[in-house]
This record gives C-alpha cells, sequence and structure tokens, in this order.
C-alpha cells in the first residue's frame, strides 16, 4: 500500500514520471472547449499534442483514463481521467474511480511516480475536502508500487480555509 504524499503547489511543477489530467467524456471536440483548471494550464504549458491525441481515444466512460505524451511539458506521459458526467459534473464514485484507473495506469506503463490533482473538487463540483480523502484512500488501497503525489493546489478553497485571518 503505497502512501501519498500531499503536497502545496502546482501540479505541473512536480517531478515525476506522470501527471494526472481531470477531463471530460471527451464527446465535445478539443478545440471547441476552452480548457480551465489543470486542463488550461496543460494546453498554455504543453501545448495541443496531448489533447488531439485523447480525442482519438473516442468517448471515455466516467472514471476511465487514457494515456498521452505530454505534448512540451517534461513528462513521461499524461493520464487523462474521464472526471465528468454527460451533465458536466462529478460525484464520489467517478473521484474514486479516476484514481483508481490512473493508477492502474500508471503501473502498467511502469510509471515510477505519479501526481494527482484534486479530481472533481474544480468544475465537477464535488468539494475539496471530499476529493482529497477520496484520493488518499484509493491511493493506500492501490496496489500501484510507485510513488504518489497529491497536490493541492495553492488558492483552493480548502487553502483559503486553512489561511487564519489577520487581525486588523
Amino acid at each position: 500500500m503505497p502512501e501519498p504524499v500531499r503536497v502545496r503547489g502546482d501540479l505541473l511543477d512536480q517531478r515525476v514520471d506522470a501527471i494526472v489530467n481531470a477531463w471530460n467524456r471527451n464527446f465535445i471536440p478539443w478545440w471547441l472547449l476552452v480548457p480551465s483548471g489543470v486542463s488550461g494550464a496543460i494546453k498554455r504549458r504543453g501545448g495541443h499534442q496531448p489533447f488531439r491525441e485523447v480525442r482519438r481515444h473516442g468517448t471515455l466512460r466516467p472514471g476511465q483514463a487514457v494515456v498521452t505524451s505530454a505534448g512540451r511539458l517534461p513528462y513521461k506521459a499524461i493520464i487523462h481521467v474521464a472526471a465528468l458526467d454527460t451533465w458536466w459534473r462529478s460525484s464520489a464514485t467517478i473521484v474514486a474511480t479516476c484514481v483508481r484507473s490512473a493508477l492502474r495506469v500508471a503501473g502498467d506503463q511502469g510509471f515510477a511516480s505519479i501526481a494527482l490533482p484534486l479530481v472533481g473538487s474544480g468544475t465537477g463540483g464535488v468539494g475539496v475536502d471530499e476529493s482529497l480523502a477520496i484520493t488518499e484512500s484509493e491511493v493506500r488501497a492501490s496496489d500501484y508500487g510507485g510513488a504518489v503525489i497529491v497536490v493541492v493546489y495553492p488558492g483552493s478553497p480548502r487553502e483559503r480555509r486553512a489561511t487564519p485571518a489577520r487581525a486588523p
């Protein structure tokens, strides 16, 4: 059972073999979407290539994971997980399935390390605390043999709640 390492920072700054991108079900062409959050950062820094590649996988089931190149990013690959349902929402079940699928793919690909964002906590509407708890639980329950970093992005609602108010 791997023990996840929780860090505060940017997913794209982690030193790992692969990163996980919380994606949609892939039924709308990538070029019609304006990616936000992790996907937007990947597109800005990594280019369009990973999104062209993920489109070739066709429509994804919620929770399904697929691998693409990392574009201009310094990773061996990006693991895209279908974190949203048909109505562009996520759920605890989808988050758990995404994490399990990403870990399985990372193991199958032989990646020694991966970094996960808080899947479903952005557009998907799952609470940050809930996504974090599900992610860490799924990592502990997995048989993935590599290192897992769970990234909490600075400025997320979790981070704002954890920052004490300053006295006047």
